[in-house]
């Protein structure tokens, strides 16, 4: 008997409103833990002036997230299955939201980046745990598939909420007449949402079952050791002062490496090990898997560039900026909904086929943004309505039919006691796949950023010694201004163009080896994977 007989109620009023809430709870969970990646983005700046934060440590405050939340999923997702997903989840929540508080109060650097870290881990036990409470409490079909889709839309327009929400946080000095930095709002708002969103929790979310076994200590510390160095080190090698050629990134990635095949190894013989081997066994999960490595990577290219793009080139304010990117959450939320009623008459290999097909083309339109790198330079900006809008809506609609039926297939047929770890690891890829996505795009196109750049501060000083008149101080400011733009834009474009790569690899594997039929996701009575 499957975790969702057992605590689901027969069908009623009462139960439908105890469903809609359940829903609420674990769809604001999980939003509340993406956007939290990206809401203090755009405070950065004033969180560096007001706790005298250094350049070099700056981007601490956001990869500290990142790493703790990365590297403990499997561990989280483990927990969940032994204790019970409901008391893990609240107990991810409670620790994010004592963490929210703790950093928006936080008077010098060391409180914060601590504060981001215990974040990470309670998002990391809350993530998927919420997840995984979905297969427990709505039972299979429709409803579960409408419940999977609002998780996937959470999933996806996190990142643009949170640039969004942090934009217009930022700029706020004052609430109820209290005077207050706004980036310290970033993370207090979600202090009464978690704790409020795991008070609620046991009225409207049923317990799993307990499952026996032990905790696998040998492997939960070599697994998040491993993942941790994996996940530090593709995030250095994607910032321009370090590179893969690094040795402290070389050295993380291979202790990463190192420590994770030990990992494996070890749970090949352990008798209740974190990750049992039969979770890769299915092939459609393992397709689903390799798919929500490859999208992400490319998704995350597309925030990172083109809200430095607007920012940078278009010149647009970070309010501007978040507002540009709300279609995005329109598109995801409604092309999940489409999804999610899809699935229970069409295969999931061609609706997420068809997704990452759009959203690859959303990237390919990306890639053809204008600039001119050519001497001398102009200034050539994109027009948001032609050159950018189609594409971002493309972009979402596709994002939000590849998540459904990924998310699905990736916990589909399960045993009861293994949907937190499935859960994680789905979790997990996504994590991995999008920081080892943009570090790849980010050596690329810094690459094309330093190659460009010196043609053109070569054929400057051919021009200047030419005996043509030589500009003032403002207007060699303004000329190198320009330039630098149209630098990024030229460099963007590759990257967008090795993105839009990414997803139509990931829709080959989605259209050759996702097999599971829709009949199988309307009821629990699939198979369950051979052990």
């Amino acid at each position: 008997m499957s975790d969702a007989a057992t605590s689901t109620e027969p069908t009623g009023t009462g139960n439908a409103r105890r469903l809609r809430w359940a829903l609420v709870l674990i769809s604001v969970a999980q939003l509340m833990v993406v956007l939290d990646g990206t809401i203090v983005n755009i405070a950065l700046p004033f969180i560096q002036t007001d706790l005298g934060i250094s350049e070099a440590n700056l981007t601490w405050v956001v990869t500290g997230y990142a790493l703790a939340f990365g590297s403990l999923l499997l561990l989280g997702g483990r927990l969940g299955d032994l204790y019970g997903r409901r008391r893990i989840f609240m107990v991810g929540l409670i620790v994010f939201g004592v963490a929210s508080l703790l950093g928006g109060l936080a008077t010098n650097e060391g409180l914060l980046l601590a504060a981001r870290a215990l974040q990470g881990l309670g998002a990391a036990l809350a993530s998927p745990a919420a997840l995984a409470l979905i297969t427990t409490t709505f039972p299979a079909g429709p409803q579960r598939n409408r419940a999977f889709a609002v998780y996937a839309a959470m999933s996806g327009a996190g990142a643009a909420v949170g640039l969004l929400l942090g934009g217009w946080l930022t700029g706020l000095d004052s609430v109820l007449g209290f005077d207050v930095e706004g980036w310290r709002l970033t993370l207090l708002i979600n202090t009464p949402i978690g704790l409020g969103a795991a008070f609620l929790a046991p009225r409207f979310l049923a317990e799993s079952e307990s499952h026996k076994g032990e905790l696998d200590l040998a492997g939960a510390v070599l697994g998040t050791l491993g993942l941790l160095g994996v996940v530090y080190g593709v995030s250095r090698a994607g910032e321009p002062d370090h590179g893969w050629t690094d040795p402290v990134t070389m050295a993380s990635l291979g202790a990463g490496v190192l420590l994770l095949a030990v990992f494996l190894l070890v749970e090949l013989r352990v008798a209740h090990p974190l990750l049992p081997a039969r979770v890769f066994m299915d092939r459609t999960r393992a397709a689903s898997f390799a798919a929500m490595f490859l999208a992400p990577a490319a998704m995350f290219a597309m925030f990172f560039y083109l809200t430095r793009y607007v920012q940078v080139v278009m010149d647009y304010s970070p309010i501007r900026a978040g507002v540009a990117f709300l279609p995005f959450c329109v598109g995801i939320v409604v092309a999940a909904g489409l999804a999610s009623n899809l699935v229970n008459r069409v295969d999931p290999r061609y609706v997420a086929g068809v997704g990452t097909l759009m959203a690859a083309a959303g990237l390919f339109g990306f890639s053809r943004i204008p600039y001119d790198t050519t001497y001398p330079v102009s200034d050539v900006q994109a027009t948001y309505a032609t050159d950018l809008l189609p594409f971002i809506l493309l972009m979402s609609l596709g994002m939000g039919a590849t998540f459904v039926p990924l998310t699905l297939t990736a916990v589909h047929r399960l045993r009861p006691e293994e949907t937190g770890i499935g859960s994680g690891v789905l979790n997990t890829m996504q994590q991995v796949g999008g920081a080892l996505g943009l570090s790849v795009l980010a050596t690329l196109a810094s690459g094309v950023f330093t190659e460009r750049g010196a043609e053109l501060a070569s054929a400057a000083e051919r021009a200047m010694a030419g005996g043509g008149p030589r500009p003032s101080e403002a207007e060699l400011a303004a000329m190198q201004e320009i330039s630098a733009n149209q630098v990024f834009a030229e460099g963007a474009t590759h990257a967008f163009l090795v993105g839009a790569a990414m997803m139509l690899l990931a829709s080959i594997v989605t259209f050759t080896l996702l097999r599971v039929r829709h009949e199988e996701l309307a009821t629990e009575d699939a198979p369950i994977a051979a052990p």
